[in-house]
């Protein structure tokens, strides 16, 4: 199992998918705290403790699971603004997202993702892959954010 003291920073829109999400996270056995954020928007006031997580204290690992179409802010854009800014660039993230579209999970990479997982629209499929990531996150090894 991964260190307790990474965290889990899961931007998904889909209260139905981050659930599944966080439950099948779970049954790969990953006990590190997940935060869910509704938003990109959210997702990087999180990341930049600003707005309403002004008050907290990055003190370690952090690994963002980001779903692409999402409102406020994009996912795309969400990456877009992490990896140019070198307070942020080192967070590992991991798109976890519908869109299969070669073109995006291309322009993910030369963005700067870690990793694209897509999401299966089939039950059964999407809690394997979510099985599958508990898993490979199980072995991970990812730099702290307070670096």
């Amino acid at each position: 199992m991964p260190s307790r003291e990474l965290m889990i920073l899961m931007a998904e829109d889909d209260a139905g998918h981050a659930y599944l999400i966080q439950q099948n996270l779970e049954d790969a056995g990953i006990s590190n705290p997940v935060v869910h954020v509704p938003d990109g928007q959210e997702a990087l006031d999180f990341i930049r403790a600003e707005g309403a997580f002004a008050g907290r204290v990055p003190n370690g690992p952090l690994l963002l699971l980001l779903d692409i179409n999402m409102p406020r802010v994009d996912g795309v854009e969400v990456l877009r603004r992490l990896k140019a800014d070198p307070r942020t660039d080192q967070i590992p993230v991991i798109m976890l997202t519908t869109t299969d579209d070669p073109r995006e999970v291309q322009r993910c990479y030369e963005l700067g993702c870690s990793c694209y997982v897509t999401k299966p629209v089939e039950y059964d499929r999407f809690v394997e892959a979510v099985r599958r990531l508990g898993l490979f996150l199980a072995i991970v090894q990812v730099p702290r954010e307070d670096r």
